[in-house]
């Protein structure tokens, strides 16, 4: 299985130009890529919130709110 395109590699490679795997298909792998990356945050982001206004919800409000007052 060839994911080049060449059978054999007895050629001169400096005519042969990429002789990287799946070449032809940066562009998809760059739009698949932005498409995690932003679905990432994303789903970070979310998560966060909730772990945030769980992290918000800890504790004595009253007694947090005096100490605060304190300062």
């Amino acid at each position: 299985m060839s994911t080049i395109g060449y059978d054999s590699w007895a050629v001169d490679l400096a005519e042969v130009g990429p002789v990287y795997p799946f070449q032809g298909m940066e562009v998809a792998m760059v739009v698949i890529g932005v498409i995690f990356w932003v679905g990432w945050h994303i789903i970070q982001f979310q998560r966060e919130k909730v772990h945030l206004e769980k992290a918000r919800k800890l504790g004595d409000q009253e007694k947090i709110a005096r100490v605060l007052e304190r300062y």
